[in-house]
């Protein structure tokens, strides 16, 4: 039995539902169904009568129910007792992030945190797909979700910033084919487009001071992997849509030029999140930190460069 379990038995006995408490958990029915009967065979008793509607409490489970709410308790203050008492930069942190963030950004800034504080170790899940906290086994992840999806996060977590999105390519793109000027000329242009669980993202929302079009792009490829878009972009392949975040420094260096600054792309926003409130240790909050400081200069770079506007980017 792991302390995990409890936390799915609380949720499913509040929810009558294996289903509703994996989703607000963010982990699948499978490993909540898993942990139930890891439980119950731990105590030797069932817990819940299954009926085809809704899940209810045996007598059994009704007697364990405010025991294990206590015991859950008690170990949850105990780990806030200990981190606040210790307020040591120490220990294992699970963090899952994308792959290009994780090749990027975030494996410089981790390697900054970890050479300041040594006692940190680290275990990094990095991929595109969204990671299930339970099944791949993180404290942390670092997501970009759209304003909406962030109202309705069941989760507890830090905003870290805005993410602002532009058209991107490289100079001898432009070179050979010119640069869109409206949103009806990129259809003459290549898309570079990005997939994830097998759906290619090929409409663009653009907007301006009086309209907002939807563009379904022309393409010659797509990848399920960010950052081979933005290498594809600098060798000249086509046009891509980017997190200003992701293309910064090639946008600084030149390596990239932004195009159709006219036209703006909805933000996104950039959290860190948490299944837990008590999984949030001082190494943790080092990492947000860092993180929300490197950001902005990479913000600011932009704004003084001319590249974004501070209205496009806000703090």
């Amino acid at each position: 039995m792991k302390i995990a379990d409890l936390e799915v038995l609380l949720k499913v006995a509040e929810l009558h539902s294996i289903t509703a408490a994996a989703n607000k958990l963010d982990m699948s029915s499978s490993a909540a169904s898993v942990s139930l009967k890891r439980i119950e065979q731990a105590l030797g008793a069932q817990l819940f009568v299954r009926t085809t509607r809704q899940l209810r409490l045996t007598p059994e489970g009704e007697r364990y129910l405010p025991l294990c709410q206590q015991a859950l308790d008690l170990l949850q203050q105990g780990q806030v007792l200990i981190n606040e008492e210790q307020q040591s930069i120490s220990g294992e942190v699970r963090i899952a992030v994308s792959s290009e963030m994780g090749r990027n950004l975030m494996r410089v800034l981790l390697n900054k945190v970890m050479r300041k504080y040594s006692e940190v170790s680290l275990r990094l899940h990095a991929s595109d797909s969204r990671s299930d906290f339970y099944r791949d086994g993180v404290d942390v992840a670092l997501r970009a979700i759209t304003k909406d999806a962030a109202k309705n996060l069941n989760l507890y977590g830090f905003k870290i910033c805005n993410i602002p999105h532009v058209l991107c390519a490289a100079p001898k793109y432009i070179e050979q084919h010119g640069q869109p000027a409206n949103p009806g000329d990129l259809s003459k242009h290549n898309a570079l487009l990005y997939k994830l669980y097998e759906v290619v993202n090929d409409s663009w929302e653009l907007y301006n001071s009086k309209q907002k079009y939807k563009i379904k792009m022309n393409s010659d490829r797509a990848v399920n992997d960010g950052d081979i878009v933005r290498r594809w972009c600098i060798d000249g392949e086509g046009i891509a849509k980017k997190s200003a975040i992701d293309v910064a420094h090639d946008l600084l260096s030149k390596k990239l030029v932004r195009l159709m600054p006219n036209y703006k792309i909805p933000l996104t926003e950039m959290w860190l999140v948490l299944p837990s409130r008590q999984l949030i240790s001082p190494a943790i909050r080092v990492i947000r930190d860092e993180l929300k400081k490197t950001i902005e200069e990479l913000r600011r770079e932009l704004i003084a460069h001319k590249i974004l506007s501070e209205e496009e980017w806000p703090e």
